[in-house]
């Protein structure tokens, strides 16, 4: 059935309340690999309750993810779930995100774009609590074989990799069993856990999920260029480049400008290939 843009453009969104504790805090950013060296100032920010603060990106799995893809069910949206890709993220802070809290999120459609041989799906969750808005996040879904349908083209969200060296470059490494680790934040696909279920979809072994590497990116810019400071970030977003695997090292490269930091991330171990790219983190 092909999309009917108009159909999912118009449906109301979904809603959910949500709830957060400092414990899910806690084990996202373990997740992310936080905790090494485990008594060292700085990682205790996010390991520890009493110095506890939440990085941005924790908005994509606050709730246990319970409302950050309800928009594949909307009206007009009926796809085959094989043919989906997660493309790209974007998170939008309004304000630094409580330890504990809890908000009404809602999920809608808010675009559909004609690739020609795709179609790209936006999702869009919004989330607030009695002080009002505390973040959006875009989800760029990607579905092959959904095109051709007549819709907009779309914007371009590329950007081009300045010219200069980086003004910084760190490696991240990814433990073993850190995908099993995150997962236990809400995204239990087994493609990042079970070998049979990965290869099956193509990979000789599980894959890390790319919004654990979206989140060890922005924790590596925190802590490298941002004096570790979570309440100075207001927006990030990345488009998914490529896979990595657990036991790899993530490189990422990262160019300061005023307000913005760019980055790209990269596989160390497999000729730096692209794993995250048109990544960009905003701040004040």
């Amino acid at each position: 059935m092909p999309i009917d843009a108009s159909a999912a453009l118009a449906a109301e969104p979904r809603r959910a309340e949500i709830g957060w504790h400092h414990k899910d805090v806690q084990l996202y950013h373990l997740g992310l690999g936080a905790g090494i060296p485990a008594t060292d100032p700085d990682e205790l920010r996010y390991t520890l309750e009493s110095r506890l603060h939440v990085l941005p990106s924790f908005a994509t799995v606050a709730g246990a993810g319970t409302a950050a893809f309800g928009g594949m069910g909307a009206p007009g949206i009926d796809v085959d779930l094989a043919a989906v890709l997660h493309g790209g993220q974007t998170v939008r802070v309004h304000r630094p995100i409580p330890v504990t809290g809890r908000a009404v999120q809602t999920s809608k459609v808010a675009a559909v774009y004609d690739k020609g041989k795709a179609a790209v799906i936006v999702l869009r969750t919004e989330a607030s609590d009695d002080d009002g808005p505390l973040w959006t996040n875009d989800a760029q879904i990607f579905v092959r074989g959904e095109g051709g349908f007549g819709g907009e083209r779309g914007p371009s969200d590329r950007l081009t990799v300045p010219e200069r060296a980086p003004d910084r470059t760190v490696e991240r490494p990814i433990r073993e069993d850190q995908a099993l680790l995150y997962r236990l934040s809400g995204d239990w696909n087994p493609l990042h856990a079970d070998p049979a279920f990965a290869k099956l979809a193509g990979f000789d072994r599980p894959i890390l999920h790319g919004l654990c590497t979206y989140g060890m990116t922005l924790k590596a810019v925190t802590d490298t260029l941002l004096d570790g400071d979570v309440s100075r970030i207001t927006a990030y977003r990345t488009r998914f480049a490529g896979v990595v695997f657990p036991g790899e090292t993530l490189r990422v490269r990262m160019w300061a400008e005023e307000g913005r930091v760019q980055v790209t991330v990269t596989a160390a171990e497999r000729d730096d290939a692209p794993v995250l790219a048109d990544t960009l983190v905003e701040h004040a």
